[in-house]
Protein backbone atom coordinates (compact mmCIF):
# COMPACT_ATOMS: atom_id res chain seq x y z
CA UNK A 1 0.00 0.00 0.00
CA UNK A 2 2.87 2.37 0.76
CA UNK A 3 4.27 1.87 -2.76
CA UNK A 4 1.05 3.11 -4.38
CA UNK A 5 1.37 6.30 -2.39
CA UNK A 6 4.93 6.73 -3.67
CA UNK A 7 3.91 6.23 -7.31
CA UNK A 8 0.92 8.54 -6.84
CA UNK A 9 3.20 11.15 -5.29
CA UNK A 10 5.67 10.98 -8.18
CA UNK A 11 2.90 11.25 -10.80
CA UNK A 12 1.16 14.02 -8.87
CA UNK A 13 4.30 16.14 -8.68
CA UNK A 14 4.98 15.58 -12.40
CA UNK A 15 1.44 16.68 -13.34
CA UNK A 16 1.63 19.75 -11.10
CA UNK A 17 4.90 20.84 -12.72
CA UNK A 18 3.37 20.39 -16.19
CA UNK A 19 0.40 22.55 -15.16
CA UNK A 20 2.81 25.25 -14.01
CA UNK A 21 4.61 25.22 -17.36
CA UNK A 22 1.55 25.18 -19.63
CA UNK A 23 -1.49 27.41 -19.20
CA UNK A 24 -3.90 29.18 -21.54
CA UNK A 25 -1.51 32.15 -21.84
CA UNK A 26 1.04 29.78 -23.37
CA UNK A 27 -1.35 28.85 -26.19
CA UNK A 28 -2.98 32.26 -26.76
CA UNK A 29 -0.38 34.84 -25.77
CA UNK A 30 -0.75 38.31 -24.37
CA UNK A 31 -1.77 40.89 -27.03
CA UNK A 32 0.98 43.12 -28.40
CA UNK A 33 -0.41 46.64 -28.90
CA UNK A 34 1.14 48.88 -31.56
CA UNK A 35 0.92 52.69 -31.69
CA UNK A 36 -1.40 52.65 -34.74
CA UNK A 37 -4.05 50.65 -32.82
CA UNK A 38 -3.09 47.24 -34.20
CA UNK A 39 -3.25 44.33 -31.75
CA UNK A 40 -1.18 41.23 -32.46
CA UNK A 41 -2.04 38.07 -30.54
CA UNK A 42 0.44 35.16 -30.78
CA UNK A 43 -1.00 31.64 -30.99
CA UNK A 44 1.17 28.59 -30.24
CA UNK A 45 0.93 24.82 -30.42
CA UNK A 46 1.87 23.08 -27.18
CA UNK A 47 2.87 19.41 -27.00
CA UNK A 48 3.86 17.63 -23.85
CA UNK A 49 4.43 14.17 -22.50
CA UNK A 50 5.47 12.51 -19.32
CA UNK A 51 6.45 9.14 -17.96
CA UNK A 52 6.87 7.76 -14.49
CA UNK A 53 7.56 4.42 -12.94
CA UNK A 54 8.82 2.66 -9.89
CA UNK A 55 9.75 -0.67 -8.45
CA UNK A 56 10.01 -2.47 -5.12
CA UNK A 57 13.60 -3.18 -4.19
CA UNK A 58 14.67 -6.36 -2.43
CA UNK A 59 15.58 -5.86 1.22
CA UNK A 60 16.97 -8.10 3.95
CA UNK A 61 15.12 -5.99 6.51
CA UNK A 62 11.38 -5.90 7.11
CA UNK A 63 11.14 -2.34 5.83
CA UNK A 64 9.91 -2.08 2.22
CA UNK A 65 12.15 -0.18 -0.18
CA UNK A 66 10.86 1.65 -3.21
CA UNK A 67 12.69 3.32 -6.09
CA UNK A 68 11.03 5.44 -8.73
CA UNK A 69 11.34 8.36 -11.04
CA UNK A 70 9.53 10.53 -13.52
CA UNK A 71 10.25 12.87 -16.39
CA UNK A 72 8.41 15.31 -18.60
CA UNK A 73 8.97 17.36 -21.72
CA UNK A 74 7.21 20.35 -23.27
CA UNK A 75 7.44 21.75 -26.79
CA UNK A 76 6.00 25.18 -27.65
CA UNK A 77 5.83 26.18 -31.33
CA UNK A 78 4.35 29.44 -32.63
CA UNK A 79 1.85 28.66 -35.40
CA UNK A 80 -0.01 31.92 -36.08
CA UNK A 81 -0.66 35.53 -35.16
CA UNK A 82 -4.14 37.01 -34.91
CA UNK A 83 -3.88 40.60 -36.17
CA UNK A 84 -6.73 42.95 -35.22
CA UNK A 85 -6.79 46.36 -36.92
CA UNK A 86 -9.72 48.79 -37.17
CA UNK A 87 -12.26 46.14 -36.16
CA UNK A 88 -11.05 43.55 -38.65
CA UNK A 89 -9.27 40.36 -37.60
CA UNK A 90 -6.89 38.42 -39.80
CA UNK A 91 -5.09 35.17 -39.01
CA UNK A 92 -1.49 35.20 -40.22
CA UNK A 93 -0.08 31.68 -40.19
CA UNK A 94 3.58 31.00 -39.56
CA UNK A 95 4.62 28.52 -42.21
CA UNK A 96 7.36 26.01 -41.61
CA UNK A 97 8.48 24.12 -44.71
CA UNK A 98 5.83 25.83 -46.81
CA UNK A 99 5.13 23.85 -49.93
CA UNK A 100 3.48 25.29 -53.02
CA UNK A 101 0.00 23.81 -52.29
CA UNK A 102 0.08 25.16 -48.72
CA UNK A 103 1.24 28.58 -49.91
CA UNK A 104 -1.62 28.72 -52.45
CA UNK A 105 -4.21 27.74 -49.82
CA UNK A 106 -2.87 30.42 -47.46
CA UNK A 107 -3.22 33.07 -50.21
CA UNK A 108 -6.89 32.33 -50.97
CA UNK A 109 -8.35 34.70 -48.32
CA UNK A 110 -6.16 37.58 -49.60
CA UNK A 111 -7.17 36.91 -53.21
CA UNK A 112 -10.89 36.80 -52.30
CA UNK A 113 -10.54 40.12 -50.41
CA UNK A 114 -8.81 41.79 -53.38
CA UNK A 115 -11.36 40.51 -55.92
CA UNK A 116 -14.24 41.62 -53.69
CA UNK A 117 -12.65 45.06 -53.38
CA UNK A 118 -12.26 45.35 -57.16
CA UNK A 119 -15.90 44.33 -57.75
CA UNK A 120 -17.13 46.84 -55.19
CA UNK A 121 -15.06 49.63 -56.82
CA UNK A 122 -16.51 48.76 -60.25
CA UNK A 123 -20.08 48.85 -58.86
CA UNK A 124 -19.50 52.25 -57.24
CA UNK A 125 -18.09 53.65 -60.52
CA UNK A 126 -21.16 52.41 -62.45
CA UNK A 127 -23.51 53.91 -59.85
CA UNK A 128 -21.75 57.31 -60.08
CA UNK A 129 -21.98 57.36 -63.90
Amino acid sequence: MENKANISGIMGITMEKLKEMVDVNTIVGEPIKLDDGTNIIPISKVSFGFASGGSDLPSKKEKELFGGGSGAGVSIQPIAFLVVYKGEAKLMQVSFNASTPNAVVNLIPDIVDKISGMINKDKKKEENN
